[in-house]
């Protein structure tokens, strides 16, 4: 049996790097307002450093996080693999960015890598890499999720596999979906998870190398969008719509988001696993969008995934 290559240390190393790049380069929007760091220790093993950003001109709220934690793996992972017992490494970044104008979409991002080793030996029994990135936006502009779906489509193809695109584009649809409202929460990304060794005949360097050439995308997926539409003027009615769509948002974590799930389930920090959630929400009974209005224009194509590039 081939032995599995840690890439521990490589991958924490990145993520870490990946944050401080993504932190400049908001921070640089921002002109002036800073992110504020919090360091937190994982009383099984290991830790986290956030980067908090909340009431700035741009950025109404926005979270980038990275985490290393190791350990025994808990009882929740234990029932999902099927061992009794066994130690973890999981290390990654996880981001979201809520503007504060109407205009400019909401994105979320994270990349990750996991580790379980032989409780014998200590040897990696198992390893692979997940992550994805994707776009919320309340107000649709076409030529925005065109330019993110296509940087995020040009860093996939770097891989020399072009399948890998619309593959993980079908699963990000899939995942990023309100299945009690039959709606997507966006307009999708890529999303992929468990890449390992052996998957689509790969070497686990071949989804290292992948998993890092669409997170070194995402400022340019991004940035441009966010420079584009925060400086629009917007109307209190379009506020109103941003907070109810958020509520959708809300909707998603709580409900169906894996992630959310599994760190409530495994005592993670509550503070770090809830920073996702926007700042202000509504809720209004039974709220349908004018027929016709550019509400209603999202609505529409949030009903089916749609295919923004050409093939």
């Amino acid at each position: 049996m081939r032995m599995i290559k840690s890439y521990r240390s490589e991958f924490q190393a990145y993520v870490e790097g990946l944050q401080k790049q993504i932190i400049a380069a908001i921070e640089e929007v921002e002109d002036g307002q800073k992110f504020q760091y919090d360091n937190w220790e994982r009383p099984g093993g290991g830790g986290g450093h956030s980067g908090v950003l909340e009431n700035g001109t741009v950025i109404e709220k926005g979270g980038v996080n990275t985490s290393a934690v190791f350990g025994e793996l808990p009882e929740a992972m234990r029932l999902h693999f099927g061992v009794e017992e066994a130690e973890f490494f999981a290390t990654g970044v996880s981001l979201v960015i809520h503007p504060r104008n109407p205009l400019a979409p909401t994105v979320h991002a994270n990349f990750r890598y996991f580790e379980m080793y032989d409780q014998k030996s200590g040897e990696v029994k198992q390893a692979w890499f997940g992550g994805g990135a994707d776009l919320t936006p309340y107000y649709l502009y076409e030529e925005d999720a065109i330019h993110f779906h296509q940087s995020l489509k040009t860093a996939s193809d770097k891989s020399g596999d072009i399948s890998l695109y619309p593959r993980f584009k079908k699963e990000c649809d899939h995942y990023f979906r309100n299945t009690h409202r039959d709606e997507a929460r966006g307009i999708g990304g890529l999303f992929f998870d468990y890449l390992k060794e052996g998957k689509d005949d790969q070497q686990l360097e071949f989804w290292k190398n992948y998993t890092q050439n669409i997170g070194n995308s995402f400022i340019a997926a991004y940035l441009p969008i966010l420079k584009k539409r925060q400086g629009l003027a917007f109307t209190e009615e379009q506020k109103q719509w941003q907070e109810i769509r958020r509520g959708r948002y809300v909707e998603f974590n709580l409900i169906h988001d894996k992630g959310t799930h599994f760190g409530l389930k495994t005592d993670g920090r509550i503070e770090s696993i809830l920073m996702s959630l926007p700042p202000t929400v509504q809720w209004k009974y039974n709220h349908h969008p004018i027929v016709g209005s550019e509400e209603e224009k999202l609505l529409s194509v949030l009903q089916r995934p749609k295919e923004w590039l050409e093939r």
